[in-house]
């Protein structure tokens, strides 16, 4: 494992001029800010979309919310653990950063190769798609809405806010604390219905909570899945650590407030839609809070979805604010093309960062359906959560002497290891498909990218000359790092 950098005083960031400066992000982000950036990111489609999943999988209510409270625990002791490796390498781009520091430059390739094509396009993906549903859910009302048109609104949502955090931070940071307002009053809204409902006696699905349990261990795994879809997020900060405000105080104090709060909304939630629905009425339901909304508000039943709708609009906006981050630290580091490490000399936003992630999101819309994407996702997502918790043992043990300005007992990045290593083999253990072994293969696949392109360098003329016709055409220029 590579040396790992010292720790650095943040700077006051510095913007471009004439004379040839370099850019600095800026650090705009507080305490505030970051708790909405966490629960907005988390807060999406999932809890709209993934209870009816989670239902068919594991078989009864009282599993389900079993589920549902083990995995808020995993992502509170997962982004903890981050907050650690936050304070100890303070950069942004997350997982990527994290395996540079530690494992090398082979590795966090590997990752950043996967990172950039699979894991942020297909999450970006499954929550535009479900933006979509919901938006076009009026329209088509008592029938599935085409397929063309899900994704035509898909695609628009994701040009729009490429466009919107392109152009400035603070108005995609506004979105993202306005549509964290709509989402946290839609989940009152549910909780306090189904609270209503639950005093008037209706308990049915509880009077037997875990009859029906389908304990296979794939059918464990791909709930645990579906309900890790709906807390995916809890890592965000990670990726924009130098554009957060005093990250060794606000990166642990925001991950604990945001994740534990979500965490609650989300048991509260889940307990709603069965007192007010039967396990058919959910499990058939493309659209669970649509349909929760029909049974309880009538004629207003459609508010839920325009609240589901702006629910899962902020946290494609989150997605978007983070995992930009990652593909311009990768290219600031030289894994990717130098365009892609450069910001916009006025707004100082990664605009070519964007702009490609966008373009590799929209490619992956087009044979896209959301359950598989939530499980490839998954699977992808927790081999690498696995491997970047792996370089924080190998820190504490190691290099004990690096100053940790926060820092977790070791018991908990083991136990987050563990569960990541049964999330990975549980759904191939027990049913075996050949997708995950394509998924292995692209994963592995990043070190035939790696040596030609990155190692050799090869074609260097060409890309430098279309790097100097796009800085043009972009008004951008190289951006260091804000530590």
């Amino acid at each position: 494992m590579e040396k790992v950098s010292d720790n650095r005083q943040s700077v006051t960031s510095v913007t471009m001029d004439s004379k040839g400066q370099k850019l600095n992000l800026k650090r705009e982000v507080g305490l505030v800010g970051a708790v909405s950036l966490i629960a907005g990111t988390m807060i999406g489609s999932g809890i709209f979309m993934s209870p009816q999943s989670v239902l068919f999988n594991i078989g009864s209510p009282g599993a389900s919310l079993v589920i549902w409270a083990c995995c808020g625990l995993i992502a509170l002791l997962g982004s903890l653990s981050y907050a650690e490796l936050g304070t100890i390498i303070p950069e942004s781009g997350g997982e990527y950063i994290y395996m540079l520091r530690t494992y090398g430059k082979v590795v966090a390739f590997m990752f950043v190769f996967s990172f950039i094509i699979v894991m942020r396009p297909a999450s970006t993906t499954g929550i535009a798609l479900s933006f979509a549903e919901y938006i076009v859910a009026p329209f088509y009302d008592g029938c599935t809405p085409p397929e063309l048109v899900v994704k035509l609104v898909a695609a628009g949502a994701l040009l729009v806010l490429a466009v919107i955090n392109c152009m400035n931070v603070r108005l995609a940071m506004h979105i993202q604390m306005l549509t964290m307002v709509v989402k946290v009053l839609t989940l009152a809204v549910i909780i306090l219905g189904g609270m209503v409902m639950l005093f008037k006696g209706h308990t049915e699905n509880f009077q037997e909570p875990f009859e029906g349990t389908d304990v296979r261990i794939s059918s464990i795994g791909i709930a645990f899945y579906q309900v890790l879809w709906s807390y995916d997020g809890w890592n965000t900060l990670n990726y924009i650590t130098e554009e957060l405000k005093c990250p060794e105080v606000n990166l642990p104090r925001a991950v604990l407030i945001a994740i534990s709060m979500v965490t609650v909304l989300y048991l509260l939630v889940n307990v709603s839609y069965f007192v007010v629905l039967t396990p058919r009425e959910l499990i058939t339901s493309s659209a669970v809070a649509v349909t929760w909304g029909n049974k309880v508000l009538g004629d207003w039943g459609w508010i839920m979805s325009v609240a589901a709708a702006l629910s899962a609009f902020g946290s494609l906006n989150g997605s978007f604010f983070s995992g930009g981050r990652v593909c311009f630290v990768a290219a600031r580091e030289g894994h990717m093309p130098d365009i892609l490490s450069m910001a916009h000399v006025h707004r100082l936003t990664p605009s070519p960062a964007l702009i490609f992630t966008t373009i590799i999101s929209l490619v992956v819309l087009i044979p896209g359906d959301f359950e598989s994407i939530v499980n490839f996702f998954s699977f992808t997502s927790w081999f690498f959560y696995g491997v970047t918790l792996s370089g924080l043992l190998y820190l504490k043990i190691k290099k004990p002497e690096l100053h940790r300005p926060y820092k977790v007992p070791i018991v908990i990045p083991i136990l987050i290891l563990i569960a990541a290593v049964g999330l990975v083999l549980a759904p191939i253990v027990d049913n075996p498909q050949i997708e995950y072994l394509y998924v292995t293969l692209f994963i592995f696949s990043g070190v035939l990218v790696y040596v030609p392109f990155i190692h050799y360098k090869l074609c260097p003329g060409l890309l430098r000359k279309v790097t100097i016709i796009l800085q043009l055409f972009l008004e951008v220029a190289p951006a260091e790092k804000n530590l």
